[in-house]
């Protein structure tokens, strides 16, 4: 069994679910959530207590749904009370953003700047010219997001130069053996 799964999740009181046959909608102070349920796992709500229960529990595909589904429901009413942040450090010489809108100039070392437009949930802004916070009541778009700003240019691993997670570590590697 999962034990994820079986964990029941506190409502606070600012939200509000409202479940359909096949989607739950989460709303809160934040802003709203949406997500289609699997056909697999049943949610009952009961005095501000949400549990997903499987409908097949000796199926193992039905109960790592039920772990998924809990982590899902868990983070859209974590999203919709206190959302979530990410943060990205641009470590190199003449390395830079800034926010116009919502786009992302980018200066990292190409011969343009690159332009990353950013999806409608997500916000951003600059601190430094060196540090891009992004804000994301949906922790999925949230992390994909992140990860394409990343891809631009990743961190290289002689100098350490690139774009990186404010909690990722670069393990440099040594250069070059001298000749002798």
């Amino acid at each position: 069994m999962s034990r994820i799964g079986k964990k029941p999740i506190q409502i606070p009181e600012k939200v509000d679910i409202s479940l359909t046959s096949e989607s739950l909608t989460v709303n809160g102070p934040q802003g709203k959530l949406s997500r289609t349920l699997h056909p697999a796992v049943e949610i009952n709500i009961e005095d501000n207590v949400l549990t997903v229960l499987p409908v097949d529990a000796n199926d193992r595909k039905v109960v790592a749904l039920q772990g998924l589904y809990r982590a899902l429901i868990d983070n859209m009413v974590t999203g919709v009370t206190k959302g979530y942040e990410r943060t990205l450090l641009l470590s190199g010489i003449g390395y830079r953003a800034e926010v116009s809108g919502n786009t992302v100039v980018l200066n990292v070392g190409y011969s343009n700047p690159v332009n990353f437009v950013l999806p409608d949930a997500v916000t951003a802004k600059v601190e430094k010219n060196t540090q891009i916070i992004l804000s994301s009541i949906d922790k999925e778009i949230l992390g994909e997001t992140a990860a394409r700003i990343r891809k631009v240019r990743p961190p290289e691993p002689y100098k350490g130069k690139g774009i990186m997670y404010s909690d990722e570590r670069i393990i440099k590697k040594a250069g070059k053996a001298a000749s002798k």
